[in-house]
């Protein structure tokens, strides 16, 4: 039976402002992780919305508080070494932080205007969509997901058989595109255990396969 064992922080916590809880996207985020929702049209949606979303957005989402579960997850996360996919990457704003303790082979982004603010020398940066990865089986042994679409089945296609998925929303239960760690577990097919603690305004989440 798949498990969180949630540990005590060691950074400061603090409750994010209230925002994403009414958020529509919410809807669109518990659609896609019970494994409906997606198509054509909505993907194109939500990439022209990042789009128009991209300038600025990098100001506005690294802050230390905000990205605080981040560094957390690669300190105490209990990662492993081996190949780290960031999905859902935006403009770079985690991959900045990830980098310092761990390379990224390739931060997948959906959106053209979040790729072209990003800074192309921190990691290969891909335009791809996460529902249908250009990665083979198995083939990633860490996959970091920072307020990011859950797509179950090809996360679990794409990671090794000792893979870790890293679920980080940057302000909690706040955060518009959120999944708790317990319903992450629920969407992925098999068994897994997950360790999660929570850091500045978010938490994080390393589930592996039992």
């Amino acid at each position: 039976m798949s498990t969180v064992t949630w540990i005590d922080p060691v950074l400061d916590v603090l409750e994010p402002e209230p925002f994403g809880s009414t958020h529509p996207i919410r809807d669109v985020t518990n659609e896609i992780a019970a494994g409906a929702g997606w198509s054509d049209e909505r993907r194109e949606r939500i990439s022209a919305a990042f789009d128009e979303l991209s300038d600025g957005w990098h100001a506005d989402h690294t802050s230390d508080l905000r990205l605080a579960p981040i560094i957390d997850v690669l300190d105490r996360g209990d990662l492993g070494s081996g190949a780290l996919v960031e999905l859902g990457a935006g403009t770079g704003a985690g991959t900045e932080r990830i980098v310092g303790r761990h390379p990224v082979a390739a931060a997948i982004e959906l959106s053209v205007g979040m790729i072209s603010a990003a800074d192309a020398t921190l990691a290969p940066f891909v335009r791809a969509d996460a529902s249908e990865l250009p990665l083979r089986d198995g083939s990633v042994d860490i996959a970091v997901l920072v307020n990011m679409f859950l797509f179950a089945d090809e996360i679990d296609r794409v990671l090794s058989p000792t893979g870790r998925l890293v679920w980080v929303n940057t302000m909690g239960e706040e955060t518009p595109i959120h999944l708790p760690p317990e319903r992450v577990l629920e969407v992925l097919p098999g068994e897994w255990n997950a360790t999660a603690s929570r850091a500045g305004t978010g938490f994080w989440c390393v589930a592996r396969r039992i």
